[in-house]
Order: structure tokens, then sequence, then C-alpha cells
């Protein structure tokens, strides 16, 4: 069909091997109907206005093989099954960055300021009521065109949606790990390279040959968003300040006008540091691995936001720094400890609050420079 060769579209062919063709097409449309179905009814029971739109997102997605199994190899391209199928197509791009948006900020509105996002698929619509029956090869190509724009639009958006969200996370988490939404950042990867590979192809050579192996490699996709997204953990806490603590570059201030919004006044910091700093010492919350902003601010008697800024502005760190950096100090004594020798680096990496081996190295490493093992080995040495 038309769009075939492209992001978030399957890959039509008649060719010799078409009983596993038309298998692999199965296990592709089977997956990402069932990934539907689980994500509308939100079986995680968490990041729910995110689950339904990503639902929404595999559910169309799944139509660009779907239609290789119902519908015959040529269909009239003005037919209103055609239309409401290609149009309903177009719309993918759209649920993607939709689910998105609110798997990164769950308070995200959608106001008449979002309409704009309706002004491509309208364009669109147009186009496919006003094609004429007659194949017309400049249209294809120009209806191919923009296809692919807006796709590409839509996942570099999510691409950099997602890189936003890795720094902000920092901001009221001591640990990353299943929260950074890296397996939607492999999806753009997924996304891009597929159109980038099937485009080149297509101008070089016939695209049937290639069909096979593309389905194969979204059937690997398919399963893996499958288990990493019904993996994906709640990522803000209850009870977090979102609107104070989630800004563009300062993520626990506000800007007026290029005046500084105070959140704690400048007579009050000193104090407040001192308390916080002792808390550190005497309590030593750093070695809960599930610590968070909302957590320590609990135990401060302080707001979340209140915290952020206390840390951001007394320190000149983020909360996942802030604590990390206790967590390594942690780490550091009792690699120097002769009694914890016995011990491999995973036993040091909880009792230093960190909850993965893969967390402790890498944190370890970009705050002394040094591995675990080698900081130890290093320490015996001398």
């Amino acid at each position: 069909m038309l769009f075939s060769n492209f992001p978030f579209l399957r890959f039509k062919c008649n060719f010799r091997h078409m009983n596993l063709d038309l298998i692999v097409t199965i296990l592709i449309v089977g997956g990402l109907l069932l990934l539907s179905f689980l994500h509308l009814s939100n079986v995680t029971s968490v990041n729910r206005q995110a689950n339904l739109l990503f639902g929404i997102f595999t559910c169309q997605w799944s139509t660009f093989w779907l239609d290789e199994l119902l519908f015959p190899e040529y269909i009239n391209t003005t037919s209103a099954l055609f239309i409401i199928l290609r149009f309903f197509q177009f719309l993918v791009p759209i649920s993607f960055i939709l689910s998105v948006k609110f798997y990164t900020n769950p308070d995200t509105k959608l106001t008449w300021r979002n309409g704009w996002i309706a002004v491509a698929p309208m364009v669109f619509l147009v186009f496919l009521l006003f094609t004429p029956s007659v194949k017309n090869e400049f249209l294809e190509l120009c209806s191919i065109i923009f296809f692919l724009g807006h796709s590409i639009f839509y996942i570099v958006w999510a691409h950099l949606k997602i890189l936003k969200h890795q720094r902000i996370i920092r901001s009221f988490h001591s640990y990353t790990e299943k929260i950074d939404l890296r397996w939607i950042k492999y999806i753009t990867y997924t996304f891009m390279g597929s159109a980038i590979i099937v485009t080149a192809y297509n101008f070089l050579t016939k695209a049937e040959s290639l069909n096979i192996y593309i389905n194969l490699f979204f059937v690997g996709v398919v399963y893996l968003v499958a288990f990493y997204s019904l993996r994906q953990k709640e990522i803000f806490p209850q009870g977090m300040e979102l609107s104070g603590i989630v800004s563009d570059s300062t993520l626990n201030e506000q800007e007026v006008g290029g005046s500084r919004v105070k959140v704690i006044e400048d007579a009050d910091l000193d104090q407040l540091k001192e308390r916080l700093l002792q808390l550190m010492e005497n309590e030593r919350p750093y070695l809960n691995s599930e610590l968070n902003l909302v957590r320590l601010a609990e135990q401060m008697d302080l707001s979340s936001h209140q915290l952020s800024y206390l840390i951001n502005t007394a320190f000149g760190e983020n909360f996942f720094n802030f604590i990390n950096r206790y967590r390594v100090c942690k780490a550091k004594e009792l690699l120097k400890n002769p009694d914890y020798n016995r011990f491999n680096v995973l036993v040091i990496a909880y009792e230093a609050g960190f909850n993965s081996k893969t967390a402790f190295n890498t944190t370890f490493k970009k705050m002394t420079n040094y591995t675990p093992t080698e900081y130890r080995r290093n320490n015996i040495q001398s």
C-alpha cells in the first residue's frame, strides 16, 4: 500500500515465504493488540492516563499489519474504508507523543492551545478525500513525504521529551532505574532507524525482499516494548509538587521577569541547611534505597518544593547527586574496611543504599573516577 515503507507502518509483499511472513504478521498484530488491551485496562495500576494513551497508540500501530490480514492486497484508494484506515494510521504519532507527555508529566493539561496538533491530520484528511482515483505518482510522492515528515517530527519531539525527563527525575529521586523511560527512547531510535533503512532501500532496490526481515525485527521490538512498558513503575511519588519543581532549566525555583522567586527566605536557609546536614549524619536516610524527595521532605517537615529549593540553593546540586554523594562516601568507607574484604561489590552497594550493582558502579565511577573494584584494589595496594 501507499505508506507501507515508513515508521509506524508495516511492510507488504508478495513473495515465496508468505507463510512465514503471515505468521510473523500475526505475531506482531497479536502482540500489539494484547499490549493495547493491557494498557487500556491499566493492569499495573500506575501512570493511568499515560497507559491509556499508550494503549491507544499500540492499537493504532497494529493496524499497519492488521490490514494485511483483513483486507485484499489492493484496495480502492477512494473507498471509505481506505480513507478511514489511513486517517486512523496518520494519528499514530500523535497518540504516541501524548502518551509520552503524560508519562513525563502526569499533571499535563490539554487545552485549546494544543489544537495546532489537529492541523496536519485535517490537511491529510482533505488530501485523502480529494485524491483522484487515477494513479498520480506526484501526489503519491507528496503524501509519502508529508506522512514521513509528520511522523519524524513527533518522533524527535518524543525523544527530546524523554531526554528532558531523564534530567528532571534527578531532582526528586535518588535512583533512576525503571523510571527514566529509556524504553520509550529506544522506540524512537527504532522508528528513526527503520525509516532511514527502508527509505534508502526503496530508492536502491525492491522493497519486497526487505519485508520479512523488517517484520522479524519488529516482532522483537513489539515484545521488548511489552516487557519494559508493563514493568514501568510509578514515576512521580504521591505528594510530589510537580508544578513547583519541574521547569525548563531550574527545577526548584521560578523566575518571573528575570527575578528569582524565593521559596525559602535567606534568613531561614542556613538554619534549614544545618538541620538537613544533621539529619543526614545522624539518621542516615540515604541508606534507604527507595528514598525520594517526598520521604526526605517529610522527615524535614518541609514540602517537597521547599526541600528541592534548599538542596539546590544551599548545596548547589540536585537531589540525586546530593543523596548519592553520601552513598558513595559510605561505600568508600566500607571498601576500605578490612572487615568487608570478604564481601563482593554487590553487598557493598546494598549496604551503602544503592538498589543495584549497575547504579552503584555508574554513580561511584562518575564521582570518584574509579570503579568500586578499582578503588578497593588501589586501597589494598596502598
